[in-house]
């Protein structure tokens, strides 16, 4: 890294690969030097947009670039885990877009490689950054919420699937390429906050299930090969006594759920709205909280707090060395964990051990 600039090389000019140059260039530490794409025209004409100096066709010939300090991942689920491992193994450091993988035992991979490596591997987390993950976090630290022994993880969307309800690619509908539906798309941000505010417990048993019931264009259906799960449903027991009631839709006919809840022995959070629920001289009462004005002096009063704004800037920051990397890795992890238990319980039609997630295979997911 010279002149306190990182060099970045992405992998995937797509949608999520444009969202994270976007970011990037809000970030006057970051410097894109190169992308990566089978796709030669898109990549040309992003190439030309952010104004990056060079393109390639493999991934390969990007990572044997001496000069280019770490690699952003923004590719389908299925290429998560090769190309993270090629570029950690090409002494790359390497962020990678969310689930971390398709399956457990990728993910797996690629975290081992890391830890053995000794390269920094982050995952796209957002909601870990986002003011009211701050606040509870603080209402925690300072025991506010007690004993936390009960989480609420709900992600919804009425009727808004990937493909088939019109938008996004096919890739994200079908197994082969995604490994799986709004398990792998909506829940990781829930349980990815879950697990950074809970410090990453280990998993003891998941039971759960997964559906696809609703209609959708027959059209759609058959072109996508929409195969995966639009709702997904759960109960997850922690090393730690917490249990988590999952349930994250991408279609459903139901009003939106509370949202993801931290519930503790003297008090509890709701994290949309903000809200604190607690009880005050034997009266039950819900707070509110001023956000914005707290979010803008905590920058004014303690200015490292600018490196939790968002997960790309923490990213860029941390290879700089001005804060230690949040271990995201770790948390998405256990939530790959989690996710994988909901598929192997939804398949077993019971609950499953932790040891029977850690057995399930790698590769393509074909009992999904």
């Amino acid at each position: 890294m010279k002149d306190g600039k990182v060099r970045i090389g992405l992998i995937g000019t797509g949608q999520i690969g444009k969202h994270h140059l976007d970011r990037y260039a809000k970030i006057p530490e970051a410097e894109i030097v190169a992308v990566c794409d089978i796709r030669d025209d898109e990549m040309a004409r992003v190439a030309q947009k952010y104004n990056v100096p060079d393109q390639y066709h493999d991934y390969h010939d990007l990572l044997a670039r001496e000069d280019i300090d770490s690699v952003d991942v923004c590719v389908h689920n299925f290429l998560h885990a090769p190309i993270t491992i090629d570029a950690l193994k090409a002494g790359k450091n390497v962020y990678c877009e969310k689930p971390m993988s398709w399956t457990y035992a990728d993910a797996k991979d690629m975290y081992d490689t890391a830890q053995q490596l000794k390269k920094m591997l982050h995952i796209q987390l957002a909601t870990i950054y986002e003011p009211e993950t701050k606040a509870a976090r603080r209402l925690m630290e300072e025991g506010y919420l007690g004993d936390i022994y009960y989480v609420k993880c709900y992600t919804h969307r009425r009727r808004n699937r990937p493909w088939v309800d019109g938008y996004g690619a096919k890739e994200f509908v079908n197994t082969k390429t995604s490994g799986g539906g709004t398990l792998l798309d909506m829940a990781v941000y829930s349980l990815g906050r879950m697990m950074y505010l809970l410090d990453a417990p280990e998993v003891l048993t998941v039971s759960g299930a997964k559906f696809q019931k609703i209609d959708m264009y027959e059209d759609r259906r058959k072109i996508g090969d929409f195969n995966v799960e639009e709702l997904g449903v759960a109960l997850v027991r922690l090393a730690n006594g917490v249990v988590i009631n999952l349930e994250s839709s991408w279609a459903i006919h139901s009003a939106p759920p509370e949202g993801d809840c931290l519930l503790g022995s003297r008090g509890g959070v709701r994290m949309d709205p903000f809200t604190y629920f607690t009880t005050i001289g034997d009266m039950e009462m819900d707070g509110t909280f001023d956000l914005e004005t707290a979010n803008w002096r905590w920058h004014q009063c303690n200015p490292p707090i600018e490196a939790y704004d968002d997960s790309q800037k923490h990213w860029i920051w941390a290879q700089l060395g001005r804060v230690e990397l949040l271990p995201t890795a770790l948390y998405a992890l256990r939530t790959a964990q989690i996710a994988e238990g909901v598929y192997l319980s939804a398949r077993k039609g019971c609950e499953v051990s932790v040891e029977e997630i850690n057995a399930a295979p790698g590769g393509f997911p074909a009992y999904r």
